[in-house]
């Protein structure tokens, strides 16, 4: 016999045994559970990995939106912030940030603050390569990754409101206090275990320990910073200051559209049965029917009110959406989701010139966007969820508002009082591109 041909017989001869044992060894873990406990715990992981990289992708679509609805001299500041804080984000996280939000038994004041620094510290190299051993739910790595996300996109919240003059250091340094401890702390309240948790309040996703706590803390720095120069008049009118593209603000939407898929859907925090992963699907629908409510409400409602289309109020109505469903993406109907995230979008439509009323200066949109219908997205959660009150979710709602906004209000005037948090006058006019670093994002527009 020819060898090409004898060797590969034999090989699969060899493997015969081999794969009746293989069937035997995965009959008998699965006898005694050990299967199911190291695919649930993959899966688990997976789920968290791919729900993290998503919303990390949403750092994109922050970064876009801002970088549209700024005027071109401010793009690139947009740019550096956003990158910034999302690099500061994940050093203060790791550093105190997860283990604050997450203290297990080790609550310094039980129900309300955890240990104020533990850096976290991963699972070993190769944890469940021979047998997964204590950890039986998902990865440390996992865990963390995902988590982590969220906090940043908080900071991002604020950085868009703050457009166009607030100094760069200052701003950064808000954020080593807000992914630190602001954030981890009132979070803790809810997903850590801590007393809101414990009093029946409901926030699957974080509509607001997520959303409206970012425009709390935009809505404090708004009030210390104060408007743009020659935004608003003397006589009360609000003059437009038109950003500098819309293509990129759009692609900035549709970023953060896609990005909340892995929000909400990494949120079901399980991927390891079959009841688990039906469920992500059906996050997945409902988060996406409520931002196509939310946008098509605030088409509708711009064309009745103003005659014309607005897209901003469009893009912003598909975000109102997102944050409205986010609450409790899980129990609504595809109807009860497209109602939900269409009130949204009307919200949206309303509240942005109502802040224009009160002289708060919210460049983007986040503070409707985020704090507004991120308390109507919270609020009718008891409408869907038969174990959430109103009552509770408006207790609940208050208390990490109160908290978020005081502390950032408190913080933002330490700041401004220290180190300055405003740019001059000149360096508003000039745009912060070119004053504050020299450099921007559209020289070829500049008159030689």
């Amino acid at each position: 016999m020819n060898i090409k041909t004898f060797l590969p017989l034999a090989a699969a001869a060899a493997l015969v045994p081999a794969l009746g044992f293989a069937q035997e060894a995965e009959e008998a873990a699965m006898a005694t559970g050990e299967a199911a406990e190291h695919t649930q715990f993959i899966l688990n992981t997976l789920l968290f990995l791919v729900g993290g990289f998503l919303v990390f992708w949403m750092a994109a679509g922050f970064s876009m939106l801002e970088a549209g609805l700024v005027r071109s001299k401010n793009v690139t500041m947009q740019l550096t912030k956003n990158v910034g804080l999302f690099s500061i984000a994940a050093i203060m996280y790791w550093l105190i940030g997860f283990n604050l939000m997450y203290p297990g038994d080790g609550w310094l004041i039980p129900g309300w603050l955890g240990p104020i620094f533990s850096p976290t510290v991963l699972e070993a190299v190769g944890v469940g390569a021979d047998g997964v051993g204590d950890i039986t739910y998902a990865s440390v790595g996992s865990d963390f990754f995902f988590q982590l996300m969220f906090a940043a996109t908080t900071a991002s919240i604020v950085s868009g409101t703050l457009a166009e003059r607030v100094k760069l250091w200052p701003f950064l340094l808000f954020v080593v206090v807000l992914t630190g401890l602001i954030y981890p702390i009132e979070a803790s309240w809810q997903w850590g275990g801590g007393w809101l948790s414990e009093a029946g309040f409901s926030d699957f996703a974080g509509s607001t320990l997520v959303h409206a706590a970012g425009g709390f803390a935009a809505l404090a720095g708004a009030i210390v910073l104060g408007a743009r120069k020659g935004k608003y008049g003397k006589d009360g009118k609000v003059n437009a200051m038109p950003g500098s593209n819309l293509a990129l603000a759009t692609l900035g939407t549709f970023i953060l559209w896609l990005g909340w898929f892995g929000f909400n859907g990494g949120s079901q925090l399980a991927m390891g049965t079959i009841g688990d992963v039906a469920d992500v699907s059906r996050i997945f629908a409902n988060t996406n029917m409520a931002a196509a409510a939310g946008a098509v409400a605030a088409l509708i409602l711009t064309q009745v009110i103003y005659k014309k289309v607005d897209l901003t109020m469009v893009l912003n109505g598909a975000l109102a959406g997102l944050v409205s469903i986010t609450a409790e993406p899980l129990a609504p109907s595809l109807f009860q989701a497209l109602i939900i995230g269409g009130i949204g979008g009307v919200i949206v439509v309303f509240a942005v010139p109502m802040l224009d009323k009160l002289k708060i200066d919210d460049v983007v949109g986040a503070i409707p966007v985020h704090l507004i219908a991120g308390f109507w997205g919270t609020f009718i959660v008891a409408w869907t969820n038969s174990g959430a009150s109103f009552g509770t979710q408006i207790i609940g709602f208050a208390a990490i508002g109160a908290f978020v906004f005081v502390t950032s209000l408190v913080v933002f005037y330490l700041i401004k009082m220290v180190i300055g948090l405003r740019v001059s006058e000149e360096a508003e006019v000039m745009g912060l591109d070119k004053a504050e670093l020299g450099m921007e994002a559209y020289p070829e527009f500049t008159p030689g």
